[in-house]
């Protein structure tokens, strides 16, 4: 009894602050606005702070640096939104925090999209500048209507989102490396190697970013603080599995593109012998007639073929013969 009344006591606190700030004018947090309803709803600031639905809230960082408190979401560690480097998530006592950081997937290379949010049993909040978040959430609420919507759903259908086009990229990617297998058996490795290692990195860079999804998942899943319903935890175990399938078809693309690589080194080893084969033919075929040159280049005094009349169409017969027999003994040996 003495716990319930001490929290009602600070939960009409926090609604008499909350209260005064709209009441003197103090601004208010902009930004955009959502309950979870059998879809989600646009809704407003002050109807999302009342809690009596999930809300979704997405606001900027300076206006969540200033406003933080206003959501009554027991941060007590130290959570800055501005720093999103990887996709993870920290539980605190009473919420957990995280972030996203999104590979462009029409240029894997760019700058991830990179925002933050902030969860409790009644809402969620995302913290971004650049949109990201606010597309996502827009394409939901024009796509999803549950039957039984919770905020376990919602995150769930957020992060499918974020993966939904994959396995079309992951597709495209396999079809690149097979167009690149056939060029190199036709003999077409030009700007071949330069093409294979941008590959190379975006599927390094979705291998990293499918690991970090599926720590943040399970981490969802553990349900350390008891926000979500345990019949609906299926939605975190669901998504992981996605993301696992997705990881094997990024591991596959990986042995393809190492065999890519191999045929390439292949490709160039086999051209750069037939190079040598050819260079070791001509040296070959002009090592005789070097050596008639060079006979004949020395000035004796007295050299009995200078006084014959016919020596030199002699010489230039022999050299011919010289080519002629060479060439037809490399072609029975199959040297080219």
């Amino acid at each position: 009894m003495l716990v319930r009344w001490l929290w009602h006591i600070l939960w009409a606190d926090w609604l008499r602050r909350l209260s005064d700030k709209l009441e003197f004018g103090e601004d208010r947090v902009q930004g955009m606005y959502y309950i979870i309803d059998d879809k989600l709803e646009e809704s407003t600031y002050e109807e999302c702070l009342k809690r009596d639905h999930i809300y979704v809230a997405i606001v900027d960082k300076e206006e969540f640096k200033k406003n933080s408190d206003l959501f009554n979401m027991g941060i007590d560690m130290e959570f800055d939104p501005s720093m999103a480097p990887v996709s993870c998530v920290k539980v605190n006592y009473d919420s957990l925090t995280g972030s996203f950081s999104i590979p462009d997937r029409a240029n894997i290379a760019e700058k991830n999209h990179e925002f933050s949010f902030a969860l409790d049993e009644q809402g969620i909040v995302f913290i971004n500048d650049d949109g990201t978040a606010d597309k996502i959430i827009k394409r939901i609420s024009q796509t999803r209507k549950w039957r039984m919507p919770s905020l376990e759903r919602f995150v769930y259908d957020f992060l499918e989102e974020i993966i939904g086009t994959d396995i079309k990229v992951l597709e495209e990617y396999d079809k690149k490396l097979d167009d690149m297998e056939d060029c190199i058996l036709d003999g077409d490795v030009d700007g071949i190697m330069e093409k294979l290692v941008d590959i190379r990195s975006d599927i390094n860079d979705l291998k990293t970013h499918y690991e970090q999804l599926i720590d943040l998942s399970q981490e969802l899943e553990e349900n350390e603080n008891g926000f979500f319903s345990s019949k609906n935890l299926r939605y975190f175990r669901m998504f992981t599995e996605r993301v696992m399938r997705l990881q094997d078809i990024v591991s596959s693309l990986r042995e393809h593109s190492m065999q890519v690589r191999d045929l390439l080194h292949s490709q160039l080893e086999t051209k750069q012998n037939r190079v040598m084969t050819i260079l070791t033919v001509v040296s070959t075929i002009f090592m005789p007639l070097t050596l008639i040159v060079g006979w004949y280049g020395m000035n004796f005094k007295y050299m009995p073929e200078l006084d014959i009349p016919i020596a030199y169409p002699i010489v230039l017969i022999v050299s011919i013969l010289i080519v002629v027999i060479s060439i037809i003994f490399f072609k029975k040996k199959k040297f080219f």
